[in-house]
């Protein structure tokens, strides 16, 4: 379900306005590049995009350089931005994960020096509200400038810390480039990650003694924050989300899907198990996410005049309408038939399929 102005854009002007910002953005082929390339596009506040991808997109009005991000040719590309967004990120959870970071970690170097060679003044990158990490004693919500407390353990958050860390250096070997970083909750429109698929599971897991809260952003807000982000109407370290939060019996009861709690120790072990097998693609230690708080205010967006046009409960129906008809169990997508098996197992499935899983692999590897 969709909020009634989620999808209005204003009329288009006949011309555009002659002093906006050129705006190059990489990865516009697909996702959220591709959203706000097509955005900025139609925009009269924007003088021109540039849209930079190892493939051509669909992005009408868009001028396109197709190269690697990596590829240090990119600073001719950018020659007469003023604004660059980077989005040209791997955050694919069947990515093999050092292929992944040397992407997303060599990309973001190679873009951010691109850039200041070019004479670009600013640069936006997107990385996650998951970079404060989930912690039992967080403030709920946590301010902008709250420490980042993230752990390596989650997956992707090693290599959104490290664009981060390179987003704060940049302006300080390169001065004059201004380096603005936004954070979005929970992302939900057409994605898949380890917390989308949390959601795709028969029974909701629930470590036992701990306190969820649950924030979404919805990738037209984020695009729209974005936009906020390159007229420069926002800069710094900047959180996305929607209004507020959502506790756990709130999912529960909106979702229509039954909790099954476990012990820390025992949820914990059979994760850490099938991913060290190589049977998951989610780390153990992205059940934090699922366990502690990491609820961001948003403020400078606010203060900026920024409002998202979705609600928790609005994205969270717009999330369980996604994944309609996909299983998981510990983020391992399962068939039709395991679905079915697991499904009559009631209240113990994800435990009951996590063993399944375990003694298949074990049988066949003669263990």
């Amino acid at each position: 379900m969709s909020s009634p102005e989620a999808h209005v854009r204003p009329e288009r002007s006949p011309a555009r306005a002659g002093s906006g910002p050129v705006v190059a953005i990489t990865g516009a082929a697909s996702g959220v590049g591709h959203a706000l390339a097509v955005r900025l596009s139609e925009s009269d506040q924007v003088r021109k995009v540039v849209a930079i991808d190892e493939r051509r997109g669909d992005v009408p009005g868009a001028t396109w350089q197709v190269l690697d991000v990596r590829d240090p040719a990119i600073a001719e590309k950018l020659r007469g931005a003023s604004v660059v967004v980077h989005l040209a990120l791997d955050l694919d959870l069947e990515s093999d994960p050092k292929a992944r970071s040397a992407f997303n970690v060599r990309g973001t170097q190679t873009v951010l020096t691109a850039a200041a060679a070019a004479g670009v003044h600013r640069v936006v990158l997107c990385t996650s509200a998951m970079v404060y990490g989930a912690q039992a004693d967080n403030d709920v919500p946590l301010a902008e400038d709250a420490p980042l407390r993230a752990t390596s353990e989650a997956s992707f958050v090693d290599d959104l810390l490290e664009i981060e860390r390179l987003g704060r250096r940049a302006p300080r070997a390169h001065p004059g480039l201004n380096v603005t970083i936004l954070r979005p909750a929970v992302l939900v429109g057409d994605t898949d990650t380890a917390l989308t698929r949390y959601f795709e599971s028969p029974r909701l897991l629930v470590v036992a003694g701990s306190r969820p809260c649950w924030q979404f952003c919805h990738v037209d807000d984020l695009v729209s924050a974005l936009e906020f982000a390159v007229l420069e109407k926002v800069d710094g370290e900047i959180a996305v989300g929607c209004d507020g939060w959502l506790e756990q019996e709130e999912v529960e009861e909106l979702s229509g899907i039954r909790r099954m709690e476990l012990p820390a120790a025992v949820a914990f072990g059979a994760a850490s198990r099938l991913h060290r097998l190589g049977l998951t693609p989610s780390p153990a230690g992205d059940l934090a996410y699922t366990m502690h708080p990491w609820v961001v205010s948003g403020s400078k967006l606010y203060e900026a005049g920024w409002r998202p046009r979705w609600s928790n409960e609005e994205v969270l129906a717009e999330l369980l309408a996604e994944v309609e008809g996909r299983n998981s169990v510990a983020g391992r997508r399962l068939g039709r038939k395991d679905a079915t098996t697991l499904g009559a197992a009631g209240a113990t499935v994800a435990l009951v399929g996590a063993a399944a899983v375990v003694r298949r692999a074990r049988k066949r590897r003669g263990l």
